[in-house]
């Protein structure tokens, strides 16, 4: 449906082109040549740029040919740029976004208000009316995580917005044990089900030697996104991998750096800051996927993951804001997927096109039989550390490079994180946030506007 509103859009753009051309044959010297068309969503985002080793493992894992994973990345771009402009324009009434079909082709976008339909058709998505708004369904999530901040959750070890049923969903091994935690927080059956699960979720660290690093004396992660800070080089990872203070060696086993800060649980987000002897890099895994962005990818979006114990494996976006238990505690505001890993692959990069999405949390499952796995967005991971991310169009040397990123607000910063919503002035003129991202020098709000809506 995205591709066919595109293709309408700009056959009806050409032909307009051609009244005017042919309208204006005698004066067309005493008129201003007309403004170049801003860039798509797709166009920005480069997914044009994405390398031969995602698309493989987007064919393999959703069974597409190239055609199919190629258009997939441009319609999920664009779906990302119109929910974001849908959800500014609706409001209170927002119910979520989410794309369906094998190239992503179908965005759907849900509303509390009926009167809400005609605006989202006329973005070419397909309207949904349910009962329950984005904002009333993340205040119960948040209920719930108060509720299971003061009690055992090992019986309840998923819950997570679900904005394709438009509920709050509990997994748990016993049913009973999800009445309980929603009954702590105050949560009714009308905003919430509970799903019957044996899924036991656990970090995917191990203790055997191999690539990556390594922490300490033998424990194995992966590294998920080169960053700097200022002129310190480094990458992000997931702070189950190493505690502060904990030295890391690379796969060559030559001594790599320090982690500087680690959370876990709570969240699951660390960095290392790397010796002179590594340079960080856009990109992924010593391949020839580059890092270009950090823009968040939409429910229902393809999502690649590359980690060292399996290598590159693809699924698709389940749900944001989702918490999950494991042995340790638990960790709130991750992201589930359809993705599998398996121990070693933690700390790994998760990336949709171009665009980094997080790194790797734990999970459940393998790569065998397949499984369910969960990152921290990288996002709050660079706004909590003040890092940068490195990307195809930035390096180390950068003087744009900011080294201690900004709170959004204000006048808009590269280096900056902003999130969905936010506003910023630029050039004397207002914009509004459309998708979550890390501010970069070619992405200012008049050049990106699948990213900013002038106010």
């Amino acid at each position: 449906m995205l591709q066919r509103h595109l293709r309408a859009a700009c056959a009806a753009a050409a032909a307009t082109g051609a009244l005017l051309v042919a309208g204006l044959s005698g004066s067309a010297s005493a008129r201003p040549a007309a403004s170049p068309a801003p860039p798509t969503a797709a166009e920005t985002l480069r997914t044009d740029a994405a390398p031969p080793a995602l698309l493989g493992a987007l064919q393999r894992d959703l069974g597409l040919d190239r055609g199919q994973a190629e258009r997939r990345l441009a319609n999920e771009a664009e779906a990302g740029a119109t929910a974001g402009r849908l959800a500014a324009a609706l409001g209170p009434d927002f119910a979520g976004a989410w794309v369906r079909g094998a190239e992503s082709d179908t965005l759907n976008v849900a509303t509390t208000d009926p009167a809400d339909v005609p605006a989202i058709r006329a973005r070419g998505a397909r309207a949904v009316v349910v009962d329950h708004s984005l904002a009333a369904l993340d205040a119960a999530k948040a209920r719930v995580d108060r509720a299971a901040a003061r009690r055992a959750t090992a019986d309840t070890p998923v819950w997570y917005v679900d904005v394709p049923t438009n509920t709050l969903v509990v997994e748990a091994t016993r049913p009973g044990a999800a009445r309980s935690l929603l009954a702590a927080a105050h949560v009714g059956a009308s905003l919430a089900r509970t799903v019957k699960s044996a899924e036991r979720p656990r970090p995917l660290y191990d203790l055997r030697g191999g690539d990556a690093y390594y922490i300490g004396s033998g424990s194995r992660c992966s590294i998920g996104f080169p960053v700097t800070r200022g002129t310190q080089q480094g990458f992000a990872t997931a702070g189950h991998c190493g505690r502060a203070g904990a030295t890391t060696t690379g796969s060559n086993r030559v001594a790599q750096g320090t982690f500087q800060a680690s959370v876990f649980p709570g969240n699951d987000m660390a960095w290392v800051a790397a010796n002179a002897n590594w340079t960080a890099t856009p990109n992924v895994n010593g391949s020839s996927v580059q890092v270009a962005g950090s823009t968040q990818a939409p429910v229902g979006s393809s999502v690649c993951r590359s980690g060292s114990t399996t290598g590159w494996h693809c699924g698709t976006v389940q749900q944001l804001n989702t918490s999950v238990t494991y042995q340790e505690g638990t960790v709130s505001g991750v992201t589930r997927t359809s993705v599998c890993a398996e121990p070693g692959d933690s700390g790994g990069s998760f990336i949709s096109g171009s665009q980094a999405q997080g790194v790797t949390s734990g999970g459940s499952g393998n790569c065998t039989s397949g499984g369910t796995t969960y990152f921290q967005p990288v996002n709050p991971i660079l706004q909590s550390y003040g890092l940068t991310l490195t990307t195809t169009g930035t390096g180390p040397e950068d003087p744009e490079d900011p080294g201690d990123p900004g709170e959004p607000g204000g006048t808009w910063a590269a280096g900056t994180v902003y999130r969905a919503g936010d506003t910023v002035t630029y050039g004397g003129a207002g914009y509004r946030c459309l998708q979550g991202h890390q501010a970069q020098t070619g992405w200012e709000p008049p050049n990106a506007p699948a990213l900013w809506q002038r106010l």
